[in-house]
């Protein structure tokens, strides 16, 4: 399962990718706005979007990337890794 996390702590970036890997999934983080993410999102399996560290902007511009995709998005107001594992166990456990 591939899986897109928007917003988050920059310090953190590799403890997502670590959670991620350990429920055999591959993760892309954007801790902060990086310009365009045309072409960067890809066609994620879950998108993971941390809303109090990320701006509308940015939630803006990834949701239009994904547009009639199959993705699932996980709406999150907290950015920290029990977060992310209870949104990995209730849809990459599946």
């Amino acid at each position: 399962m591939s899986v897109v996390i928007l917003g988050g702590n920059e310090c953190m970036v590799r403890k997502y990718k670590d959670l991620c890997k350990e429920y055999q999934c591959q993760a892309k983080v954007f801790a902060k706005p990086i310009g365009s993410l045309k072409n960067k999102i890809g066609s994620p399996d879950l998108m993971v979007c941390f809303t109090s560290t990320m701006s509308h902007k940015m939630l803006r511009s990834a949701l239009n990337e994904i547009k009639g995709q199959d993705t699932i998005i996980a709406h999150c107001p907290t950015s920290s890794i029990s977060a992310l594992r209870t949104v990995l166990e209730t849809h990459a456990a599946q």
